[in-house]
């Protein structure tokens, strides 16, 4: 199990992830990331998922480094 770590107040709104990896990642009405179906606390979002998928690469590409694939 993996869990999507994303610091949403970081973001720039560049959409890499978004293209990357467009199953887990959209674009907000205000111009940021979303996550589908994270769940946000405190300006984190968080979501637990069986595997990295296109994940790795979303963070990989992302220029402010605001998502982070960990281990549960």
């Amino acid at each position: 199990m993996k869990k999507i770590i994303f610091e949403r107040s970081k973001c720039i709104g560049c959409g890499t992830c978004s293209v990357t990896c467009p199953s887990f990642w959209e674009m907000g009405d205000d111009g940021r990331a979303k996550l589908t179906e994270g769940v946000e606390n405190k300006g984190v979002v968080e979501r637990e998922i069986e595997e990295e998928s296109c994940n790795s690469d979303a963070a990989q590409s992302c220029p402010v480094q605001c998502i982070h694939v960990t281990d549960v």
